[in-house]
């Protein structure tokens, strides 16, 4: 488990290869972007629009409009083209819900199985995070965020629990806003439970670790998740 690699450059997430095809770079390109809230949910996208910004044909745009529909990112209206998906309020509840109970046992077992080195790994990125705060770059926070609940994944639950914990962050449309991020009181008390699963981790808690991390994801009810 590394953080390395797993940051993002020139607008697209870093995969560790190059995109294959003109449609999977459209794909890649607009579904970070979707995630981000460049193209919040209701939006249009404008097919012209997209081929001459990414300088490429129609045909991979609408390639990469069709995946990302099959994602459930987009949806197609007559008369209006691909929108932007958004989860109803019901639906992202259950989310919520599903998420805080698949990473909860995700870091129960994590504080199982961690290795000193992976421990010293993801304490690695907690510490890049307050200095991210230090210095208001929420951007960072918000990536990092993120890399830091997957790594917990990956060392928990590498069979089966880490990729579908990558599935529920991936073809679900909850943006990945840094919003959260930019307001100091909430992003001090997110690192304050990052700090405190890591402690939980180094002394083996694995009910602790499991309390703080649903509790952390279920902190904000009703709120687009940023962590």
């Amino acid at each position: 488990m590394s953080a390395s690699g797993s940051g993002e450059t020139a607008g697209l997430p870093r995969t560790g290869r190059p995109p294959t095809s003109k449609a999977e770079y459209v794909h890649e390109t607009l579904r970070h972007e979707i995630v981000n809230g460049v193209h919040p949910p209701g939006a249009s996208v404008n097919q012209d629009e997209v081929a001459t910004r990414l300088g490429v044909s129609i045909t991979p745009v609408r390639e990469a409009l069709r995946r990302l529909e099959s994602d459930g990112l987009v949806t197609y209206r007559a008369h209006h083209g691909a929108t932007v998906s958004g989860l109803g309020v019901e639906a992202a509840e259950e989310l919520r819900l599903l998420r805080a109970s698949v990473e909860g046992l995700s870091a129960r077992l994590a504080a199982q199985r961690i290795t000193a080195a992976q421990l010293a790994e993801l304490t690695e990125v907690h510490d890049r995070m307050v200095a991210a705060r230090d210095t208001a770059d929420s951007q960072d926070l918000a990536r990092d965020s993120r890399l830091f609940h997957q790594m917990v994944a990956d060392v928990g639950g590498p069979a089966f629990l880490s990729g579908h914990v990558r599935s529920l962050r991936r073809n679900n449309p909850i943006l990945e806003t840094v919003s959260r991020w930019k307001d100091p009181v909430k992003a001090s008390l997110y690192l304050d439970a990052h700090a405190r699963m890591l402690k939980a981790f180094a002394q083996g808690d694995g009910a602790e670790a499991e309390r703080l991390m649903a509790e952390h994801i279920l902190v904000s009810p009703g709120e687009d998740e940023a962590h």
